[in-house]
């Protein structure tokens, strides 16, 4: 008889979580490639362009922090499935829309937006609910870098299919239809949290749930009340002072530091139980500097992030004249390095922090200015040194592929700080974000009408931002937990 294999539980959710990423990154990137072939049949100008590629972001901004709340208050499975049926309906939809008209392009392309905007921050409370803490880099990591992975895929294929027999339409049909299926598959495989999931092993659920307290402080608990109406109890605490837990439910923060001194949910008793908060105590999470660490950084590195994904092919295409049967897959090289480096990344701020003992502040901040600086040398010098499509490939995939160490700073914080609030926290970021990348996307095409298609200009305006964004997050980034 061979030994019974037991295939971890966790494993199947991050396997879900890299997929869903792919699928959502190449439902909202296969525009970058297909809008080249659109404006062969409709004669789009470069700030038309520009207002179909931001448009998207007027939808995915309305329900960042909601998408975070209702994943932190319901769990992010029904969020995140629901989520992705939608935008998988839209990106099927796309082709209709744009031969209707412009607006009900605009406004197919806002719905998915909409759609897609609650996916991240259901993903950040999944991660937080199923991931200890030893491997929440990796795991992050992982999840995020299959975003490249999807524009790995999405371009070379939106490419071939564009120059297909069916044309530009079946780059929405493929990628809508695979979304579609992938969205059953979740609601049949995924949970919220290892407590729901029938089947995983004692072992596995004790691993993921303990490793949780080592990341809380247990000292110096003088206690004093905000706002929630819940309670955060240290169960040994409970155990030896009798505490009443039938009245009044409040949470409970450390006087001295903000701290919280809890065990884990799964100590509790089950109708307890409080990984979904029912109130967001926005008044503490806005008053801290951590919180804006995360929100200012997460503005300025979206911004320029928001450009290079959307513009990149058309600069390939417009900058060293390239075949339109060709551009596609020179542009998803420097998203395949990315994403291979963020994995890397990943690996290697876990080590700092738990074999060579780095303090996480000092990892994620240096993993910021990795990703700062790298990605802003290596831009500049693609604009002004080189000469040839090879060798603009070449620098920008160096800066991209360092440009994954964001993934090891801001991209994770909230994870240090307020894991059961990490959804609400990313998502209010990622809306404040996306404001920015709405008017950066637009603005990028307007600059190249009015300065005679002047590259140059948006790659000093992108380093420019993250410069600013970098110098916030060393100065005020967090790495123990402040909220719970």
């Amino acid at each position: 008889m061979f030994p019974e294999f037991y295939f971890p539980k966790r494993l199947i959710i991050i396997i879900l979580c890299v997929t869903c990423v792919i699928i959502n990154y190449a439902d909202r990137s296969n525009i970058s490639i297909a809008i080249v072939y659109m404006t062969l049949d409709f004669g789009y100008t470069s700030t038309i362009q520009g207002v179909i590629l931001s448009s998207f972001f007027f939808g995915y901004l309305t329900t960042q922090v909601l998408g975070g709340v209702l994943a932190d208050k319901y769990g992010g499975k029904w969020v995140l499935g629901t989520a992705a049926a939608l935008w998988s309906l839209f990106t099927f939809l796309t082709p209709i829309s744009a031969k209707v008209g412009l607006e009900y392009l605009i406004l197919c392309r806002v719905l998915l937006g909409v759609s897609e905007g609650a996916s991240f921050p259901s993903l950040n409370s999944v991660i937080a609910a199923w991931f200890p803490t030893e491997e929440i880099s990796k795991a992050v990591s992982a999840i995020l870098s299959s975003s490249y992975l999807g524009v790995v895929i999405a371009w070379p294929i939106s490419t071939w299919l564009g120059s297909g027999p069916f044309g530009w339409p079946s780059i929405f049909w493929t990628f809508g239809l695979i979304g579609l299926v992938w969205s059953i598959l979740w609601q049949i495989y995924a949970k919220s949290s290892p407590n729901e999931y029938l089947g995983i092993s004692q072992e596995e659920l004790d691993f993921i749930l303990k490793s949780k307290q080592k990341n809380r402080s247990n000292e110096n608990l003088n206690y004093h009340r905000i706002e929630s109406n819940e309670i955060v109890v240290d169960s040994a605490i409970n155990e030896s002072n009798n505490v009443n837990l039938s009245g009044s439910l409040t949470n409970l923060v450390s006087e001295e530091d903000n701290e919280i001194g809890s065990e884990t949910d799964a100590l509790l008793p089950n109708n307890l139980a409080l990984s979904n908060p029912k109130e967001i105590p926005w008044k503490f999470i806005l008053s801290r500097h951590e919180v804006w660490a995360i929100l200012i950084a997460q503005f300025c590195n979206t911004f320029g992030n928001s450009i290079l994904f959307n513009w990149l092919p058309i600069y390939f295409l417009d900058h060293f004249k390239l075949n339109p049967k060709d551009f596609g897959y020179y542009s998803m090289i420097p998203y395949a390095t990315q994403g291979t480096f963020g994995i890397i990344a990943g690996v290697i701020c876990d080590y700092l922090i738990n074999k060579l003992n780095f303090s996480v502040r000092t990892v994620r901040r240096s993993a910021q200015i990795i990703g700062a600086v790298g990605t802003s040398i290596f831009l500049l010098s693609a604009a002004y040194l080189a000469q040839t499509p090879m060798q603009g490939i070449i620098l920008i995939s160096i800066g991209t592929a360092l440009n994954s160490f964001f993934l090891c700073g801001v991209h994770i914080s909230q994870l240090d700080i307020a894991p059961r609030y990490a959804g609400a926290i990313y998502g209010l970021g990622n809306t404040c974000a996306g404001t920015l990348a709405v008017l950066g996307v637009a603005f990028t095409g307007w600059v190249l009408d009015v300065t005679n298609r002047n590259w140059n200009i948006i790659w000093i305006l992108i380093t420019a931002f993250y410069t600013v964004g970098t110098i916030f997050f060393v100065n005020w980034v967090g790495h123990k937990v402040i909220i719970d």
